[in-house]
């Protein structure tokens, strides 16, 4: 098998930490967090209180100063235990990474330090009922009102709904201004006009909340900004490629899972007087999916070496989205119907698996998305010169 090099010794003692933590604090209790749509925010604290929380930010900031790869183990060590619960990968990659990134000096010392203790959950505030992948059709106005801006609209789908105490908040500015119409709030979820809506019942990740945000005549002030008017979409898109690649990571970690509990399941479970393993289709069909699931950690991988390198561009992160959200589906599926009836008991991990799996194709860009990206850098400049001959 290919040996994974990313990570060193450090790393290595990291994971354990990690997995001793989610030993303890997350498998005992995640089947009733299910049932109950949410995870408690003691979670958050505990997890602050371990290191699991923002590893990379700065330690003048209250974290801990570390290079990615501590990140990526955390949300790999969740991902391979199936608990989807726990929104540390929106909390930790993408709201801490935008504060990081762009907040002012006060809006980093306000945030970073509860962010990393687990005090404060972040939450993305972008999609909205009718803007999902197509972000500049949001319609959430912020006009400016002297040194403030007030807010009215409405989010959906946001995952940390119930729970967060701060959003990067897409909004308009300019309604007829397209993408250069768009700015970032960072919106302190105590203000007066903010509401949340029911947690949203889904078909999958149910012990992670997830909800409508409404927003009416929300009063911020211009200090709350993130970046300049008018550069939301510019920020969004610098780090879509970051969003993409924990996605990729994600679905690489449960395509291998899923495989290795589907060759114990198979090695286990008999019929006709033998045991599933022993069927030419169930070896021929594991040994299809061990070697797409190795193909896509290899690409996974170098995806990691090339963010860690600030070389990742959108190209390759919306292939590895594309690749492995593809896989992660196809796995969860083929190896559902080795199991017969009783993959399909939610009591089997390869059931939450499967329900888990179908929302990889959307969240981040859906598929159709990626494709373009893709489809379309083959031929940026090819087309201009055909079109000129």
């Amino acid at each position: 098998m290919i040996e994974r090099t990313l990570f060193r010794e450090e790393h290595h003692q990291f994971r354990d930490t990690v997995r001793k933590f989610i030993e303890k604090e997350i498998a005992p209790y995640h089947a009733q967090w299910e049932k109950d749509g949410i995870c408690p925010r003691e979670l958050w604290h505990k997890a602050g209180a371990a290191g699991m929380l923002c590893c990379t930010i700065p330690e003048e900031y209250g974290g801990l100063g570390l290079d990615y790869l501590f990140d990526v183990v955390v949300f790999e060590e969740i991902a391979r235990c199936g608990y989807t619960g726990p929104g540390f990968l929106i909390h930790c990659d993408l709201v801490a990474t935008y504060v990081k990134s762009f907040g002012s000096e006060e809006q980093k010392r306000q945030w970073l330090p509860k962010m990393v203790s687990g005090e404060a959950i972040g939450a993305l505030g972008m999609t909205e009922p009718h803007a999902g992948s197509d972000l500049k059709a949001i319609r959430t106005r912020a006009v400016r009102d002297g040194d403030d801006f007030i807010i009215n609209g409405q989010k959906v789908f946001i995952s940390n709904g119930q729970m967060c105490d701060v959003i990067v908040l897409a909004t308009k500015t300019d309604s007829a201004a397209g993408a250069k119409g768009v700015t970032l709030f960072l919106v302190d979820t105590s203000l007066p006009g903010f509401m949340r809506g029911k947690n949203l019942e889904k078909l999958g990740l149910r012990a992670q909340d997830t909800s409508e945000l409404f927003f009416e005549n929300l009063r911020v002030p211009a200090s709350a900004m993130l970046g300049k008017e008018g550069q939301g979409f510019e920020l969004m898109m610098t780090k879509l490629p970051q969003e993409r690649l924990a996605q990729t990571i994600r679905s690489a970690v449960v395509a291998e899972e899923v495989i290795e509990y589907t060759i114990d399941y198979t090695l286990q479970r008999e019929a006709f007087g033998k045991t599933i393993a022993d069927f030419q289709n169930t070896q021929f069909k594991l040994a299809e999916l061990k070697t797409e699931a190795t193909i896509g950690r290899v690409f996974t991988d170098k995806c990691i070496e090339l963010f860690m390198s600030d070389q990742l561009d959108a190209i390759d992160a919306a292939m590895g989205k594309m690749w492995l959200s593809t896989l992660h589906c196809k796995v969860v599926d083929e190896c559902l119907q080795l199991f017969g009836g009783w993959g399909y008991m939610w009591e089997y991990p390869i059931a939450r698996a499967y329900a888990d799996a179908r929302i990889v194709k959307i969240a981040g860009g859906s598929i159709e998305i990626m494709k373009y990206i893709i489809g379309r850098s083959l031929f940026d400049g090819k087309l201009l010169r055909t079109k000129s001959a």
